[in-house]
């Protein structure tokens, strides 16, 4: 990972060494969650002008990042990430709370995140991905290997939305995935099993073949219904 990231950070640099002014490590890479078979290494840019012509200088290090597996980094200006705060304040918390700096100086630890949309995104954000979740089993043929493959690719996802759905609630912010889902479960009087023999699996504390997959994929998808609506209904009431 770290040969990895430094080349990218040379890469970058060498592209467009007026433009670049810091690169970011944030997510599970930080968080010590990273699970090398299912994590991303996510990366933020902050460039002085986003511009076609500066964005193309990038092309070559960003095409080089995603050969390696790696999803394209996000690149912001200061001034436009600082003005989109409001709008992506789930993501922005946890870049604030988690991350590291590769290049540049350290802008995040005085970064103010305004809270004012913060619990209308994350029901959002939650209603949206339980949608996700059911055309995703709606569309997938009945076989136990793609239902795992639904459940291993969205676990993630759901895990950093039960924190914020806490936090929006007034709860302290969870440190890990486990800890999230076992708050709301308690929230919303849910059974996390699903979810923490998915997370098994993701860590490899457990094989596929340990699981009854159809009752899994069942108890998974009960579980995201009964805490979105909760968690849905109890934001309304603040």
């Amino acid at each position: 990972m770290e040969t990895k990231l430094s080349e990218l950070v040379e890469r970058l640099k060498s592209a467009s060494p007026r433009n670049l002014k810091a690169v970011v490590l944030y997510g599970s890479a930080v968080t010590g969650e990273f699970v090398t078979k299912h994590s991303d290494l996510n990366i933020l840019c902050i460039v002085e002008s986003e511009a076609a012509t500066e964005l193309q200088e990038l092309h070559s290090a960003a095409e080089w990042w995603m050969r390696q597996g790696n999803r394209a980094p996000l690149v912001f200006t200061l001034d436009e990430l600082r003005r989109s705060a409001d709008i992506f304040s789930i993501e922005l918390l946890d870049m604030k709370q988690h991350h590291r700096m590769l290049f540049g100086e350290d802008f995040l630890e005085g970064f103010d995140v305004p809270l004012r949309l913060h619990r209308v995104q994350v029901e959002r954000e939650l209603r949206g991905a339980w949608l996700r979740l059911r055309q995703a089993v709606l569309a997938a043929p009945p076989k136990k290997a793609v239902h795992l493959r639904i459940m291993l690719s969205s676990v993630a996802a759901f895990c950093a939305l039960f924190r914020h759905a806490l936090f929006a609630l007034g709860q302290a912010m969870p440190p890990g995935k486990r800890e999230a889902v076992d708050g709301v479960a308690s929230l919303a009087g849910a059974d996390p099993s699903a979810f923490h023999a998915i997370l098994d699996i993701r860590e490899g504390k457990r094989k596929e073949r340990g699981i009854d997959m159809d009752a899994t994929l069942q108890t998974y998808m009960e579980f995201v219904e009964v805490v979105t609506n909760e968690v849905d209904r109890r934001l309304d009431t603040l």
